[in-house]
């Protein structure tokens, strides 16, 4: 059958109307269960104003309660007084100023690497670095559960060599590169460092042996280990008291405990270098604006010299852990400052989101297709600024919500030993 054009523009706009995702969408949007998209009217450091009324935030990554500290926003402003609001340019043409060099020598040093790289985004840094590092020649092992970041770099770049390994499971990473390392000239292994979900930590050590004993490259995305893990922040790989001799690359986002936007890739000189002119994610797009800059600058001074921020992060999210427990959830035995709060049903997450945001708590909901079928998830994540009195309060509230939807009756069939490898389906790709 032949269409006019007008007929196929409007076929093609109802194309997207029926996606399955839009759909889905729609339905919950019918029934008032869409939790997506909420307009925050004001975004303090623990809480916020949804539609005028006030609410404890335990659904963002603000770990260390840095975007609204004194000294940050004072550095932020006074960046923008001397450079402006933004650089109008790619750092490879006019966008690089001394402040972003000045930058990246500090946050070398400070996860210990030669050098490092920033990007306007943290997205941006693996959508450019594992582009640019994986020809066709090459090949890389992945997590499941690595970011999606990560699954859109392998997809740039010219490899079609991307082998995936269960979660946390060495004996499958190891039989992967014995199987493969003669085919490849380059072999990259990527995880996470934090898994943002889940909470729990990558196996990083048993990594770094496998990778040496095959000569692969170790890339770690630490967008939730850096500023939360390790001496002063300094991320997983410090925390396991490794160092660049084991890890050759370390990502990490400024979105989370440094308080902006943007991110950054650390790794000897050479491999950076390399990064630098190859990277297209980094080579097209504008600089990190200055006043993101001289935030991150601010967090480094502030963390460095004061561990008290970490301190506080851990208290609070053991406080919110226990607290969980003792009404009944599984929190999937976490250790980080990601809660999972485990639900089972999409419906009832939905359910359960809503009415923790009708009684002041916000919360993220996490549902299939981002977990597997009856693994849906409620995500909480704390900060060290959240006071005793909120978190209290959000246990009220979880108590309430325990009672009023009989969660007694949900059953998790899964370890509590090891986080990564509960109920069949390890969780794949449940990213945020």
């Amino acid at each position: 059958m032949l269409f006019s054009p007008h007929e196929r523009i409007v076929k093609a706009i109802q194309g997207f109307i029926k996606d399955r995702y839009i759909e889905k969408a729609n339905f919950l949007r019918l029934h008032k269960m869409y939790p997506y998209f909420r307009s925050i009217d004001d975004n303090g450091t623990t809480r916020v104003t949804v539609g005028g009324k006030q609410q404890v935030m335990i659904g963002s990554n603000n770990y260390l309660g840095l975007t609204h500290h004194p000294y940050v926003k004072e550095q932020a402003c006074k960046a923008i007084e001397k450079y402006g609001t933004g650089c109008t340019g790619s750092r490879f043409l006019n966008g690089s100023l001394t402040i972003h060099e000045e930058l990246e020598d500090k946050l070398a040093k400070f996860v210990g690497q030669e050098t490092s790289l920033v990007f306007a985004t943290g997205m941006q840094v693996n959508l450019g670095a594992l582009s640019a590092l994986l020809g066709p020649r090459d090949c890389a092992f992945s997590d499941v559960e690595n970011h999606a970041s990560i699954i859109d770099g392998f997809r740039l770049s010219l490899s079609d060599a991307i082998y995936k390994y269960k979660h946390n499971n060495m004996d499958e990473l190891e039989d992967l590169i014995a199987s493969h390392c003669h085919m490849y000239d380059r072999m990259v292994i990527v995880t996470d460092g934090v898994f943002s979900m889940t909470g729990d930590i990558a196996l990083i050590p048993e990594i770094a042996a496998i990778a040496k004993k095959y000569g692969a490259l170790f890339y770690i995305d630490d967008a939730h280990g850096i500023g939360v893990l390790g001496d002063h922040g300094r991320g997983t790989a410090n925390y396991f008291g490794l160092t660049s001799h084991d890890v050759h690359f370390q990502m990490g986002t400024f979105s989370k405990s440094f308080a902006t936007i943007g991110g950054f890739l650390a790794g000897s000189k050479d491999s950076i270098d390399y990064v630098k002119h190859h990277a297209r994610a980094f080579i097209f797009s504008a600089a990190l604006a200055p006043s993101a800059v001289a935030t991150v600058r601010a967090c480094l001074e502030l963390i460095s010299k004061d561990d008290s921020f970490q301190k506080r992060l851990f208290e609070n999210s053991e406080f919110m852990r226990r607290g969980l427990s003792d009404i009944g959830f599984s929190t999937l035995s976490s250790i980080t400052p990601i809660v999972p709060v485990f639900v089972g049903d999409d419906i009832m997450a939905m359910k359960l989101t809503m009415f923790l945001h009708d009684q002041g708590v916000f919360v993220t909901p996490v549902i299939a297709p981002a977990t597997p079928p009856g693994m849906a998830l409620i995500r909480t994540s704390y900060s060290s600024a959240h006071t005793r009195e909120e978190l209290q309060y959000c246990l009220d509230v979880f108590a309430k919500a325990y009672r009023t939807f009989e969660l007694h009756k949900i059953e998790f069939k899964g370890s509590h030993n090891h986080p990564g490898h509960q109920a069949k389906g390890n969780l794949q790709g449940i990213k945020q």
